[in-house]
Formats: C-alpha cells, structure tokens, sequence
C-alpha cells in the first residue's frame, strides 16, 4: 500500500495521498483530488470540549477536521472504474459549504501519475448528488464547454437521482444539470463492474449509495459518506450536521460497523485521512488503517 506519511498524529489530520491496495486481481486505489477542512463543532455538535482536547490530534491549529477529497479507482482486467470524481478545480467555503472550505483541482494529476489518462475511465459510480463528490463530472475542461469525462456513463443510484430537489435546493441545480446528458441510473445489488456491486445506504442523502467490491475472496465497502471521519466509527449514534435523515444515517452506521468487522473485510471512507482500514470491535468499536 502506497503511504508517504507515518506518524499517526500527523496522518489523522492530514488529508491522504495516493493510497493502494490489492484484493485477488482487482486494484484499489485512492486518488486525491484535494482536501476539505471541515469546522468540527458544527459537523459533529454532539461532543464535548472535553472530547475535542482528548483528541485534538484530528484537529489543525483552527479546530478543523482535516478531509480527504477525491476518488476510488477500481481496476479489473485492463478496465478502469472511478467511484466519485471529487470536487473539481474550484474551492468552496461559504455560502455553498458553511462547513469550511473543499479545494480540489489535483485529480487528473494523480491520475497521470498513476498511469491514466480520462480515456481510460469507462464509467464514472457516484455515492451521492454533493458537490465534492462530482465536481470533475460537471466543470468544464480547460478550453472546452464540456467536461473532460464527458461521454461516458454517469451510475447514480435511481434513489438518489428521483430526489435530486434536495441537493438542487442546496444550490447544486446548475452542476447537476451539465451532468444529467451522461447519467444512467442504477439499481440496488446491480453488478456495475466485474466485482462492484450497487448497495442502497440512504441517510447521508435521501438516495445515498455504497459500492461493494468483491475479489481474492474479500471485500471492499466503499461507504461514500456515511461516515466522514473515524470518530464517528467509535461513536456512531453522533448526528452528523451534513445528514438528511439523522435516523436513517445512525441506523446505517451502527449496521455498517457490524459488517466491516466481518474477517476479510475493507472499509473504504473517502473522506478519512486514512482511508482504507477495518473495524474491530471491542467494547467499542475502532478503525484500524489497513498499512499493507
């Protein structure tokens, strides 16, 4: 697995690099596209200042969660799947994220870097309709109206596509709308890739969905945003401001826990400063980064 940062504290409040890992002949990989830096009182307004000093190693000098931003590259066989295409290059604070502040802009970059050019995608998967997971589905390619994965299929969960009101109401109508001409929706448990399979996991979003990749006789959970940071895997019931059913998101993580504590079992958390990892669970539960 390719890690350039070894000190724990500095990791949990890093956003990660170019992360991989191999299960059987299929290659997972995280492309960053850039990081989020996310007010932590207002994300998780549950716990205590107390807490928050308790591990202020997840915190920078602000008091902000640190966030991975970018995507999941799956390859199989010669073929390549992206799972989320990042923010895109612009950066967003207020009024759209009064969260903090997403810059994106690195993932084509990391692409080259690992080998790939736009062409080589043969589909885009999308988790959800939020602005730092389709960024580079919508924003124009230098020197072009259209983007640059423009003409290949764009997988958005039925669920999440029949209630794109509510992310257009958060001020997404124009970015979803330069997408739509490539969307196709996809249904629960339908296979989009050899391995990866389309899991409805509504909550986050009101049609949010998970992609689980199956090979070498493991599995791989990439979870999207239900959950944004390890803490919520040791406290699960957390509300998470982000959420648009608090009921349905706290039900899901505390399911999701029990299944990525499952042997030979991966979660994937895109927004995690460490993103690949497994959950052992305890008295409580914990994440534990997968190194190797």
């Amino acid at each position: 697995m390719t890690d350039t940062t070894t000190n724990p504290g500095e990791r949990r409040r890093t956003a990660a690099g170019i992360r991989s890992l191999t299960l059987g002949e299929t290659k997972l990989t995280f492309v960053p596209d850039g990081q989020a830096t996310l007010n932590a009182r207002m994300l998780l307004p549950e716990p205590s200042e107390e807490f928050w000093a308790e591990h202020a190693d997840y915190l920078d000098e602000g008091g902000h969660l640190m966030a991975s931003v970018g995507s999941l590259l799956v390859e199989h066989d010669g073929r390549a799947l992206l799972i989320d295409a990042g923010a895109g290059p612009i950066t967003m604070g207020p009024p759209l994220n009064t969260y903090g502040v997403i810059t994106g802009g690195a993932l084509l970059e990391n692409l080259a870097t690992l080998g790939h050019t736009p062409a080589d995608i043969e589909a885009i998967a999308f988790t959800h309709l939020h602005a730092d997971h389709f960024g580079w589905a919508w924003h124009p390619a230098p020197g072009s109206d259209r983007p640059v994965f423009a003409g290949i299929p764009y997988l958005v969960a039925e669920s999440e596509w029949s209630q794109r009101h509510f992310p257009e109401a958060q001020g997404m109508a124009d970015m979803i709308n330069a997408m739509a001409p490539w969307v196709r929706t996809v249904a629960e448990g339908e296979e989009i890739f050899p391995g990866v399979t389309v899991r409805y996991m509504p909550g986050h979003s009101a049609g949010h969905a998970a992609y689980v990749i199956t090979a070498g006789g493991k599995k791989a959970v990439a979870f999207g945003d239900a959950f944004h940071s390890p803490l919520q895997i040791v406290h699960p019931r957390w509300e998470n401001t982000f959420d648009h059913d608090h009921a349905k998101s706290t039900r899901l993580r505390e399911d999701l826990l029990f299944e990525l504590a499952e042997p030979d079992t991966i979660g994937f958390g895109v927004h995690f400063p460490e993103p690949f990892g497994r959950v052992e669970i305890t008295d409580m539960a914990a994440w534990h980064p997968v190194d190797a």
